[in-house]
């Protein structure tokens, strides 16, 4: 991946806008940054495929962590690279935060 891509997508995503949806066990995540925004749908438990920041295929692991922490691992569909995780976890005060 372009070293140039990489950095673009780490500074833009270190403050993004992050709406979550939650029907049962499936969820659904819409992330905005001033370069781009993403939305994922998946049910927790189940792999699923999405793309990384930085543009890259992988399959997805979700798993609940607490009742208000979620998790999950991402490990690339092809190609080498670093393995990826996220986690988004809601505050008591209703803040969502990326953990």
């Amino acid at each position: 991946v372009n070293v140039f891509l990489r950095k673009i997508a780490v500074t833009a995503a270190s403050s993004p806008a992050v709406e979550i949806t939650q029907q049962g066990e499936s969820l659904s995540i819409k992330t905005s940054t001033s370069v781009r925004t993403t939305h994922v749908s998946f049910t927790v438990g189940q792999s699923f495929s999405e793309t990384t920041v930085d543009g890259r295929p992988c399959t997805s692991v979700p798993k609940w962590e607490t009742d208000s922490k979620i998790s999950c691992e991402q490990t690339l569909q092809k190609g080498d690279g670093p393995k990826t995780a996220w986690t988004r976890e809601l505050t008591n005060d209703g803040e969502l935060i990326l953990v």
